[in-house]
């Protein structure tokens, strides 16, 4: 019986590139060889597509020896015309990735893909919407405003009277913690707001709250399953990129 091919997409244009490549290294090494062919294929950081050979080589050494096919991969938005693989599975992190837009790319070529759909990533990846869909199905969530990168400062005053400090700043549409900053006065403010303007029009800034952080993933389309619940145990003040 012939193995699946699939072809592991990783690096891409955001911030999160580098983890990108980790990410993709895990996935290539838990993949079963005796049942998939795995196909590496990278994003620069600048958009360009690399062959597999390309690919291969960005991977850490463990990952080159383990399983992976420097074959030819035609990847093209008109059905029918993407040719050398059988699924794609998707493993870029944050913007040209997780938000949608790779995953219209995929539906665009009716190529088979592992993860969410288009409207799942998009909504998923931008936190402003995704709070709203969370609090108009009353699912408690922390306290947030919404900003746009050219006003980000007007609104020091009212952030300090409706958060006080601390308070933590995000990219809207941004993962892994890249750009994420926990402010404790109004100098850390400002340059945490400069900071996420680096990396998206939109910027989240929410209250601080004490807690545990629990993670838990989730598989499936019409039967989803869940896995056991994780704690986080950042060794730092919280969850930072660094951290991560």
């Amino acid at each position: 019986m012939p193995k699946t091919r699939i072809a592991v997409l990783f690096g891409g244009r955001s911030g999160e590139h580098e983890v990108s490549i980790r990410s993709a290294a895990s996935v290539i090494q838990a993949l079963d060889p005796q049942e998939y062919e795995v196909i590496p294929l990278a994003i620069t950081h600048e958009g360009k597509w690399l062959s597999a050979a390309e690919s291969i080589r960005l991977l850490p050494a463990a990952a080159q020896s383990q399983n992976t096919a420097a074959k030819a991969v035609v990847v093209s938005k008109e059905p029918g015309q993407t040719s050398g693989i059988d699924v794609v599975f998707p493993v870029l992190h944050g913007t040209f990735g997780e938000d949608g837009t790779v995953q219209g790319l995929l539906e665009l070529a009716d190529v088979a893909y592992v993860g969410a759909g288009v409207l799942g990533s998009a909504a998923g990846m931008d936190k402003d919407i995704m709070k709203r869909l969370f609090r108009e199905r009353g699912l408690a969530t922390v306290d947030h405003v919404m900003v746009l990168r050219h006003e980000r400062h007007e609104h020091t005053a009212r952030l300090e009277e409706r958060f006080g400090y601390p308070m933590f700043v995000k990219p809207a549409n941004l993962g892994s913690s890249v750009g994420i900053s926990k402010a404790k006065n109004r100098e850390d403010l400002r340059k945490a707001l400069d900071l996420a303007a680096e990396f998206d029009r939109k910027i989240i800034v929410e209250e601080a709250i004490t807690g545990r952080e629990i993670e838990c993933s989730v598989l499936g389309n019409d039967l989803p399953k869940a896995s056991v619940p994780g704690e986080i145990k950042p060794g730092a003040e919280f969850y930072s990129y660094e951290a991560k």
